[in-house]
């Protein structure tokens, strides 16, 4: 075995031990601080809560792990290392993000006490998970399994915290997370890639295999469906049942879905020189829709307000896949590998934005009932100021998004990094031949220079 060979062995097993100790220190906290909340525990009387709630938190679940997971999955060469370090962080992230939304809620709020657990719980944790695996789309093929490890630890802290500073103390409202969860996830992600990568040249041959496949693509649409299929349940999971607000969430997330998804249709062949669809498109920015209703999915915005919202979503995103992703990697040095900028940044701040608006015409003659029980600062604040701290909420989510990105990104720079991008036998046992082609064709038979390399999804 050559001493890079065993280099390469020693790195690996790196991970498996600092693996095991996480798992163990979080076995160890979740002993000391963690109990079943009332609702749960052996004692208590029947309640709705587990009926109310888990048929959400599993179409959540879904999305996070099947529909993340495989949208990721269009690397042509990389399909084991999507799946299964989505499958990881997305296990990691709950167990870690259970506790530190706990022990900051104590911090902020106090007193101490023991951390209780229910089905609600398990949703919030779901919604970390999703902003971290938004950050690994920007930087997934570039990684090392203990350094996904490392920037996911690390993000929980600053998500929560960002989370707290926004509904808590700036009493911010953002039902389907439009800023806290894909604004942050995207631009924690971008700040983190610039960070991590910025000695990479776009040349390098590395990025050879960041392409697609005929089969890497059709994999990749298993997610995008079952993504569009489960977002209402990701943006009403914590919806009140009273007053119809999850009734009005699930209305206008399916709507502005399926805006975004015939917008992103029509304009793929409209962008495209000979009117053919392009797959990244199709995968991507027919979500859109559902990122950029987020904050305002639960509000008065009628049903063609939603389709409204979702066809600019969409007519961004696809917009983004075409013009700005390449612009930004050549200009800036920025890369995207997933897209996410288009996907959740960009519909994410329209998101912010639309919400901001729908929040300052609101008036509780819309609802027939108390404003506040829509926006709880509303019993203080006008509707024009409600408009106002949705955007210091996106605002304060965009620097602290992209500040502490940075930092983590600097600080993974130190662990051992990935001698080979997007390829899967880097961490992987894979099977060679047929399925498993030592280099993409068009890279092999001509040479060409990775710069012409489309930036897949």
């Amino acid at each position: 075995m050559s001493h890079e060979a065993d280099d390469q062995t020693v790195e690996r097993k790196l991970f498996a031990k600092a693996g095991g100790v996480c798992q163990t220190i979080l076995i160890a906290l979740f002993a000391i601080f963690v109990r079943y909340a009332e609702s749960a525990s052996a004692a208590a009387s029947a309640n709705s809560t587990i009926a109310t709630y888990y048929g959400f938190y599993q179409d959540v679940h879904v999305m996070i792990f099947i529909g993340f997971g495989f949208l990721m999955t269009f690397l042509r060469r990389y399909g084991y290392s999507a799946v299964s370090l989505n499958f990881l962080l997305g296990a990691f992230v709950i167990q870690w993000a259970i506790l530190v939304n706990g022990f900051l809620e104590q911090v902020f709020e106090g007193p101490f006490h023991l951390l209780r657990v229910d089905v609600t719980t398990l949703i919030t944790a779901d919604f970390a998970a999703g902003a971290v695996l938004i950050t690994f789309g920007a930087v997934i093929g570039h990684v090392t399994p203990l350094q996904t490890l490392f920037i996911a630890g690390m993000e929980v802290l600053f998500y929560a915290l960002n989370e707290r500073i926004g509904v808590h103390e700036i009493k911010a409202v953002d039902m389907g997370g439009s800023i806290f969860v894909h604004t942050f996830g995207a631009y924690f992600g971008l700040a983190c890639s610039k960070a991590l990568l910025k000695d990479r040249h776009p040349a390098d041959k590395e990025f050879a295999d960041q392409s697609a496949s005929y089969r890497s693509d059709l994999s990749s649409m298993i997610g995008t469906i079952f993504l569009w299929m489960f977002w209402p349940s990701f943006n009403g999971a914590l919806a009140p049942g009273s007053g119809n607000s999850q009734h009005r969430v699930v209305i206008n997330t399916v709507l502005a879905l399926a805006g975004s998804c015939v917008t992103t249709f029509v304009l793929s062949s409209l962008f495209s020189k000979n009117g053919k669809f392009e797959m990244e498109h199709i995968q991507n920015a027919t979500l859109a829709g559902g990122v950029a209703v987020g904050s305002s999915a639960d509000l008065v915005i009628e049903p063609w307000g939603a389709l409204l919202v979702g066809c600019i979503g969409g007519a961004v995103s696809t917009w983004g896949f075409f013009f700005l992703t390449s612009k930004l990697q050549s200009t800036f040095g920025l890369r995207d590998t997933c897209g996410v900028h288009n996907l959740h940044g960009m519909p994410g701040i329209i998101g912010a934005i639309s919400g901001a608006i729908s929040a300052s015409l609101t008036s509780s003659s819309e609802y027939g009932q108390s404003v506040t029980v829509i926006f709880p600062a509303r019993d203080t604040r006008s509707a024009t100021e409600q408009g106002g701290y949705q955007v210091l909420a996106l605002v304060t989510t965009l620097l602290i998004a992209t500040i502490t990105g940075y930092l983590t990104g600097h600080l993974a720079r130190y662990l051992p990094t990935a001698r080979k991008a997007f390829l899967d036998d880097e961490y992987f046992e894979v099977p060679h031949g047929e399925e498993y082609p030592s280099l993409a064709p068009e890279f092999e038979s001509s040479g060409k220079s990775t710069e012409m390399l489309t930036v897949s999804n």
